[in-house]
């Protein structure tokens, strides 16, 4: 594919010209490899961050006699090297350790090539193995388009940059789709995010996904090969019965708490950018791991006073959020709103200090409101957790139909029942997100620029 394909405006003949021609099959040929070798390298990234939290969380404190796990304090020293090691990223490496999560959900725009990758992940393995509030896909994200890009360099050096853009597309579509489990919210997210439509949508989605699917069936496997293993860190179905037939009071309901998560999200994203504007500049190696310890601290005063453990302020929340959901009964409302409270501190300090997604801990603050929501008079649990999952989403991510996306399929064991009260949600909270958002201010001066170095490698569309 040559600039000149997909810089002129396409009409709709033109694009299916183009998907129907040798090089198109050509190009999903090539995808099709590309997304192997990304998924593979997602993998290894989930599986690092994973056994790092293994190492920090569990053999490390047992070797040091700590028979019955860490003690109360171990998460301090923890996250202040945490934040210490994201901050060298951030100095030092090429690409400032990726996006800034307080932004939302980037995955386009700045160039972002092959060359940001030891920083990516570094500061995404320091920022999620240290247990720091942050979710995996936007460095997966970055980790695809860039291992995408590289092995298209090192096959052909003189590929098209258009080409190469879209293949880096596709590669961010296949790592997505590991950490989701998923293919359908992997396309959904990144085709709302970035904005594609008419026809150039098809050119964008055919590679992308084959090689969303391509990820996926590197993770649960094919005939004899039985998969990559990603329980430990995918999000998939929560536990939930069949929620029963809706009754008019239910919608009610579901506005009140897509509002009320509405406004407490808000509340955090401009916490998450009053922190980001308060660390930049030259004191991330010093305000990096404070952050770490008011973290660790906030963890600490939540087992504390509810005597849960610490995980649940903790980490991004995929891990947790099946046990909070499944063993809802064994939680106070009392402690629902105190973990609310102190991991929506976390997630909103941990927004503007680090680097990570900002996706995983909003679809587990929204699922704790609406197990909190469920003690209502005539809100049942299955829709107050799905009508929470995905007003969560909206109000951090602002991608609506993503957002609808992911909350059926999370709470897909609840039935259908619960689909309209999810959009209904998604779209309350949607609303009064933007409307919050219009009075809010630009985005800070001090905001890194781009590598001027970087190749332009991007998954733009």
């Amino acid at each position: 594919m040559t600039t000149e394909d997909t810089q002129a405006e396409l009409s709709s003949e033109q694009a299916d010209a183009l998907v129907r021609s040798r090089r198109f099959v050509v190009l999903l040929v090539i995808v099709a490899i590309v997304g192997v070798i990304v998924s593979l390298g997602a993998w290894c990234f989930l599986e690092g961050v994973y056994q790092v939290e293994q190492e920090l969380y569990v053999h490390l404190p047992h070797a040091l006699g700590y028979q019955h796990g860490p003690p109360k304090w171990w998460p301090l020293p923890v996250l202040a090297l945490g934040g210490l090691l994201t901050g060298l990223a951030i100095i030092h490496l090429p690409g400032r350790g990726g996006h800034i999560p307080a932004e939302g959900l980037a995955v386009g725009g700045a160039p972002a090539g092959p060359r940001i990758l030891p920083g990516v992940i570094l500061a995404g393995v320091a920022t999620l193995g240290s247990g720091l509030v942050l979710g995996p896909e936007a460095p997966l994200i970055a980790l695809g388009a860039g291992l995408a890009a590289l092995t298209i360099m090192l096959a052909r050096r003189d590929t098209p940059p258009q080409t190469l853009m879209l293949v880096a597309a596709a590669g961010s579509f296949s790592a997505l789709s590991f950490i989701f489990d998923s293919p359908v919210i992997a396309a959904v997210i990144l085709i709302e995010a970035t904005a594609i439509g008419g026809p150039r949508l098809r050119i964008i989605l055919v590679p992308g996904l084959l090689a969303a699917g391509i990820g996926t069936l590197v993770s649960i496997g094919l005939g004899a090969f039985t998969g990559l293993s990603s329980k430990n860190y995918a999000l998939g179905p929560v536990p939930l019965t069949t929620a029963p037939h809706i009754k008019l009071g239910e919608f009610a309901w579901t506005i009140a708490l897509s509002i009320v998560i509405a406004i407490v999200a808000n509340v955090v994203m401009r916490g998450g950018r009053l922190t980001y504007r308060t660390v930049s500049g030259h004191r991330f190696l010093v305000l990096l791991p404070a952050i770490g310890l008011v973290i660790g601290g906030l963890a600490i005063a939540f087992s504390q006073i509810t005597g849960h453990s610490v995980d649940e302020v903790l980490f991004s929340g995929e891990s947790q959020l099946p046990g909070l959901i499944g063993q809802a009964g064994g939680w106070s409302v009392a402690a629902v709103a105190w973990l609310i409270v102190f991991k929506g501190i976390a997630y909103s300090l941990s927004l503007g200090a680090y680097r990570g997604g900002p996706t995983f801990p909003a679809v587990f603050l929204g699922a704790a409101a609406g197990v909190m929501a469920s003690h209502l008079p005539g809100f049942p649990f299955q829709a107050g957790v799905a009508v929470g999952m995905g007003a969560g989403t909206v109000a951090i991510l602002r991608l609506p139909l993503s957002a609808v996306v992911l909350a059926t399929l999370l709470s897909s064991h609840a039935g259908t029942n619960v689909e309209p009260l999810i959009i209904v949600g998604v779209v309350v909270a949607y609303i009064v997100t933007l409307v919050m958002s219009s009075s809010r201010a630009p985005a800070p001066a001090s905001a890194p620029a781009p590598d001027p170095a970087e190749p332009a490698a991007a998954p733009t569309a």
